[in-house]
């Protein structure tokens, strides 16, 4: 990005994502090809009065080493300054921005997909419970990398591969040349996706209904259930946006209730690797086959999934018509977090407690518990969604990839 983008972008990381106040602390997790946002966002959060900013630079080869060589014992056990990091992300002052762009992802690969599952779990134990009380504050964002530039523009060289993804990330932010100034045009996004989550909401229906191409999904909604989009408010009242960009309105479906078939409109970067063709059925909630063009990468997800108890059960559907900036590219991103907002999906795994407007600590009404969470792209231009309401009017949600409200 040139610095004027660069400077607006990080702008809107702290300031329209994690509602930065002077006092506050920020902790930043990147890898070394993200060196450049991160010392943008240092800068950004110290004109906006941070007493503190650090960065944990994470190391592929680092963790593959651990995956790798470490005893049963050692997996998911986190360095003692580690786990005390994790308990402060629960408190008012502390905020933290996670970047996502792909960097030197050939050395997690070939890694064992049990290890990797007893692995992953460690951290979620320290930051379930905070998440699940609305006191993690905190964003995922993106930032280009040559490996995975590359990957998305491979007929350009890697400085120009870089500066057209940049540009298209600006643009997924409504920070693009013909956006509001500021981040103001961001901001009236996520205010347009949260009005139609509310929408979603007051229709009280008690099962959505998936149709597009190899795909035929029946979820129920348990009562007490509410759909989110947009953002949301924390603990404290603070406005935040967990992802950069966003364009999905999403729920968590009763996890014991879903039925039908899907199949992945796009392929699925994950454990170092890209899965196409991943296509599956579910009966009474439980996933009952799984396929891959590749055997090779079904085998190694369902593996993954054998070692993570209800990983096999789904923990969100989420709404994403062609409006979305990102799909209208028609392009592939290779990256879960724009993937995900480019088209409507579904996850594996752990679902959203803050999708129920039960208070926490009493029932769940469905919400899946797991230790991963995966999305999985379902939706295309074609996606046909309905909602049953509780009296059994069947509405049309998206017809024909659009929004019909």
């Amino acid at each position: 990005m040139k610095p004027d983008e660069l400077r607006r972008y990080a702008e809107m990381i702290v300031r329209g994502c994690i509602a930065f106040r002077r006092g506050d602390t920020l902790l930043q997790m990147v890898n070394i090809g993200h060196r450049e946002l991160a010392v943008a966002i240092t800068e950004a959060a110290y004109r906006a009065g941070a007493l503190a900013v650090d960065v944990a630079y994470e190391d592929n080869r680092v963790y593959a080493a651990r995956i790798q060589h470490a005893s049963k014992a050692a997996l998911g056990h986190p360095a003692p300054w580690k786990a005390a990091q994790w308990r402060a992300f629960g408190e008012e002052t502390v905020a933290i921005v996670q970047v996502m762009g792909e960097f030197e992802l050939d050395v997690v690969a070939d890694l064992s997909p049990e290890r990797v599952a007893a692995d992953s779990g460690g951290r979620n134990r320290y930051v379930a419970r905070i998440r699940r009380e609305a006191r993690l504050r905190g964003t995922i964002c993106a930032w280009p990398t040559d490996a995975w530039a590359t990957r998305v523009f491979p007929g350009l060289d890697a400085a120009k591969a870089k500066r057209k993804l940049a540009q298209e990330l600006l643009w997924f932010c409504r920070l693009g040349p013909d956006d509001p100034p500021g981040h103001k045009g961001w901001t009236q996004h996520l205010a347009a996706l949260r009005r139609r989550a509310a929408r979603l909401t007051k229709l009280d229906l008690k099962e959505v209904h998936v149709l597009d191409d190899g795909t035929d999904l029946r979820l129920r909604i348990a009562p007490f259930s509410m759909w989110r989009g947009g953002g949301e408010q924390d603990h404290w009242g603070r406005k935040i946006a967990m992802n950069v960009p966003t364009e999905e309105c999403f729920i968590s479906p009763d996890a014991a209730a879903t039925e039908g078939t899907f199949r992945c409109s796009r392929p699925r970067s994950f454990g170092g690797r890209v899965i196409e063709g991943l296509a599956g059925e579910f009966r009474g909630g439980k996933l009952v086959r799984l396929k891959a063009k590749r055997e090779a990468d079904r085998d190694w997800l369902a593996r993954y999934f054998a070692a993570t108890p209800n990983a096999d059960r789904l923990g969100e559907i989420a709404l994403v018509d062609a409006s979305s900036r990102i799909g209208q590219t028609g392009r592939i991103y290779y990256n879960g977090l724009l993937d995900e907002n480019a088209a409507a999906h579904m996850a594996f795994g752990s679902g959203f407690a803050k999708t129920r407007t039960v208070p926490i600590g009493r029932k769940r009404y469905g919400v899946n518990r797991s230790k991963t969470h995966i999305d999985v792209m379902i939706g295309t231009d074609a996606l046909n969604a309905f909602g049953v309401t509780q009296s059994g009017r069947r509405v049309a949600l998206v017809a024909d990839g659009a929004w019909q409200f």
